[in-house]
């Protein structure tokens, strides 16, 4: 879980305007403000230095130095708007307040009131969150490469997006009213270079459709897999995983869990029809005991709350 980036969806549909630099601190802010509980309240703000920002981002210690100056001298100023429920929006600032340690290379921040509603509080409702580890963007040199891979982000379980209407995702990815106004400069200078950096940097690949009104282009949906790359570690490591479980299992958990298992339905292609539950029991605990047989039946343990010590 380290590293987590957690926000509610309607912070990650928010209208904003960061740099590359702001992005980078908020994303920091909001890691080590949840791990930590610090920078939450005005009694305890959040500490972020240039060590730290340096090793998230692979980048030297006086980009990190520069970096943290910006922030202390612009994200103070920066705001973003929240459509509610009701159609209400809601406007708000980043940090309540900034306090950089000149000489000693760190910065001291306090998130405001709304941001600390929307990255916490919010743990166990996924359906209302949006989480991605920090590293499948730290590469990223563009600010709207960050933005769209949030936004992507909030669909990962169904791999594609919804329309999302030009006016609204110009503001969601931060690019002011007279910025790229033509769509063949909105799209050289913003979109394919956002989609460029995320195929190549980041863990999925997306493609995305233009869709007209007339002969003018009115919005984009996107479409996005997980890496082959990405697929085989994953799978590489539910392998270790379940392997060290397998391990873990002691002779209690296995008869423990093997009487649970044979009153499963699904385990009926296990039985031999003749013996009863209890010997049933017995003969899947020594199942169990065999590393293939427990992998090919892990899915079912899970199904009766197996959770190793």
């Amino acid at each position: 879980m380290a590293d987590l980036i957690v926000k509610s969806n309607k912070l990650v549909q928010a209208i904003q305007t960061l740099s590359l630099a702001e992005t980078r601190v908020i994303q920091l802010a909001i890691i080590d403000a949840r791990e930590t509980g610090k920078g939450l309240t005005p009694e305890h703000p959040l500490e972020l230095n240039a060590n730290r920002y340096a090793k998230a981002f692979n980048v030297s210690l006086d980009a990190a130095y520069l970096a943290l100056i910006e922030a202390e001298d612009s994200l103070f100023k920066k705001k973003f708007t929240i459509t509610n429920e009701d159609g209400t929006l809601t406007k708000s600032r980043w940090i309540q307040d900034a306090n950089y340690r000149k000489g000693e290379g760190r910065i001291l921040v306090t998130l405001t009131r709304v941001v600390v509603e929307h990255v916490t509080k919010i743990d166990g409702f996924e359906q209302y969150f949006t989480s991605y580890h920090l590293k499948k963007t730290a590469d990223f040199k563009s600010v709207y490469a960050v933005r769209l891979y949030e936004l992507l982000m909030q669909w990962k379980s169904v791999g594609k997006t919804p329309i999302y209407e030009l006016n609204k995702f110009r503001s969601q990815l931060g690019i002011g009213v007279n910025e790229y106004t033509r769509m063949e400069a909105f799209k050289r200078r913003v979109l394919d270079i956002a989609v460029n950096q995320i195929n190549e940097l980041s863990d999925i690949i997306v493609k995305y459709e233009q869709h007209k009104q007339g002969r003018s282009i009115s919005g984009f949906s996107f479409n996005f897999t997980l890496k082959k790359s990405t697929i085989r570690s994953i799978e590489a490591s539910k392998q270790i995983n379940t392997t060290d479980l397998f391990l873990k299992m002691t002779d209690a958990q296995r008869h423990l869990f093997a009487n649970r298992l044979s009153k499963l339905p699904e385990m009926g292609r296990y039985s031999e029809g003749t013996e009863s539950y209890p010997q049933f029991a017995v003969r899947i605990a020594q199942m169990l005991k065999d590393r293939q047989k427990f992998q090919e039946l892990f899915p079912y343990l899970q199904k009766v709350g197996f959770q190793p010590t």
